[in-house]
C-alpha cells in the first residue's frame, strides 16, 4: 500500500517519528513536509534527532495568514496526490496542514487517516478546532487518543471508523525519555539546576495577538520569585517586541530547542506554564505540574485528573498557580499502553 503523510509542525514531527517506523516495514510512506514550521530550530532538529526519514516533499510554505498558508498547501498538495497515485492519506492533529492534506484527499476521493482524532475544545473561534473538526469529518478512519475522544465523535454523528489507539505522543515520549536525559546537555549549557525552574512555553494565537492577555502573561511571570526558561517561538518574540513589553531577569529567554532538550527540560522543571496542547500531555507523561494558559483544554483528561489547572491569563491565578498548585495523586493512565503507533499500523494493514 502506498500512504502519503503531511506533516508541517513540530508535534507532528513527534507523532510521525513514532509511527512511520512501523508504517515502514509494511508500507510505501511517502513524506510530505509542508514547511508550515521551518525556522531550523523547529523543523531541522526534529528530524534529525527522533530519525524521522527525510521528507520526499517540501513545499517549503512557511509563515503567513491562514488564506495563505492553506491555500498554497491545497495548490502544492493535489499536484502531488495525482503524480503519486496513494492508497491512503494520514494526518496528525491540528494544524493548517493536517486541514490541507485532509481536504485535497478527500476531493479526489483518497481515503483520510486521522491521527489525533476526536479532540475538542468547544471553542470554534481557535483555528485549531476549526481544523480538527473538519478534518474529523472528512476522514474514514479516525486514531483517537482517549475514550472522551470516542465520545467528542459519537456526540457529532461519527461512530464507524473510529479507533481508540492511545496516544502516539505517549509512545514518542517512551522512545525518547531515556536519550533525552543521557544526551542532552541543555541544564548544562543553562547553568540551571533540577527543580530549580519553572519551564514556560507561549506561542498560541488568542495569547500572543492580544496585547491585554500577552501584557497579563508577561506581568504574572515577571512577578514570580522562580527562576523561568522560557523558549520563546519566533512570532511570540515578535509581539514581545511589538508590544514593548519587558521581562524581568529571572527569565531567561532562549531560542526554540529540539525534542530532545525538551523533554530534557520539561522532565527537570519544577512547573510547567504553557498554552501548548502538545506539552500539556507530555507534561502529564512525565508527572509534572502544568499550569495552562487558556480558558479551556482539550485535554480534559489532564485537568479531571488534577496534574493541569486552567488560568486562562488571569495575572493572580498565574502567579497562585505557580507557588500552590502541586498535585497529590499519581497520574491515571488515560491515554493508552505507549503501544498506539502499532495499533495504527496494525488496523491500516
Amino acid at each position: 500500500m502506498k500512504i502519503i503523510t503531511v506533516i508541517g509542525a513540530r508535534p507532528q514531527f513527534i507523532k510521525a517519528a513514532a509511527v512511520s517506523n512501523k508504517l515502514r516495514q509494511n508500507h510505501e510512506e511517502i513524506l510530505i513536509h509542508t514547511g508550515q514550521h521551518y525556522d531550523s530550530n523547529m523543523s531541522d532538529i526534529f528530524f534529525e534527532e527522533l530519525e524521522i526519514p527525510k521528507p520526499n516533499y517540501n513545499l517549503k510554505i512557511g509563515s503567513g495568514n491562514h488564506g495563505y498558508q492553506t491555500g498554497n498547501m491545497l495548490i502544492s498538495l493535489e499536484e502531488i496526490y495525482l503524480k503519486e497515485k496513494p492508497d491512503m492519506v494520514l494526518v496528525y492533529g491540528d494544524t493548517n496542514s493536517t486541514l490541507a492534506g485532509a481536504l485535497v484527499a478527500s476531493k479526489l476521493l483518497i481515503p483520510v487517516s486521522h491521527v489525533e482524532a476526536g479532540l475538542r475544545s468547544f471553542n470554534k473561534n481557535m483555528p485549531e478546532e476549526q481544523n480538527r473538526i473538519l478534518t474529523d469529518h472528512l476522514s474514514k478512519y479516525l486514531f483517537v487518543p482517549s475514550e472522551t475522544a470516542v465520545n467528542n465523535l459519537k456526540a457529532e454523528g461519527i461512530s464507524e471508523g473510529v479507533y481508540n489507539t492511545g496516544d502516539v505522543m505517549f509512545d514518542a515520549i517512551n522512545l525518547f525519555k531515556n536519550k533525552a536525559e543521557t544526551k542532552s546537555s541543555i541544564l548544562d549549557l543553562l547553568n540551571i539546576d533540577k527543580k530549580h525552574y519553572i519551564l514556560s512555553t507561549i506561542h498560541r494565537a488568542e495569547n500572543t495577538n492580544d496585547i491585554n492577555r500577552l501584557s497579563n502573561i508577561i506581568e504574572a511571570l515577571n512577578s514570580s520569585d522562580e527562576n523561568i526558561i522560557l523558549p520563546l517561538h519566533p512570532r511570540t518574540k515578535k509581539f514581545i517586541k511589538d508590544y514593548n513589553l519587558h521581562l524581568s531577569d529571572r527569565i531567561k529567554i532562549i531560542d526554540p530547542v529540539g525534542y530532545l532538550d525538551m523533554i530534557k527540560l520539561m522532565n527537570n522543571s519544577k512547573k510547567i506554564v504553557t498554552d501548548s496542547g502538545g506539552i500539556q500531555k507530555e507534561a502529564y507523561f512525565l508527572e509534572v505540574p502544568c499550569i495552562t494558559m487558556r480558558d479551556e483544554t482539550e485535554w480534559v483528561e489532564t485537568v479531571n485528573n488534577g496534574w493541569n489547572t486552567l488560568v486562562g491569563c488571569d495575572k493572580e491565578k498565574i502567579k497562585n498557580s505557580i507557588l500552590n498548585f502541586n498535585p497529590t495523586t499519581e497520574p491515571i493512565n488515560v491515554f493508552g499502553n505507549g503501544n498506539a503507533a502499532d495499533i495504527i499500523s496494525e488496523i491500516i494493514s
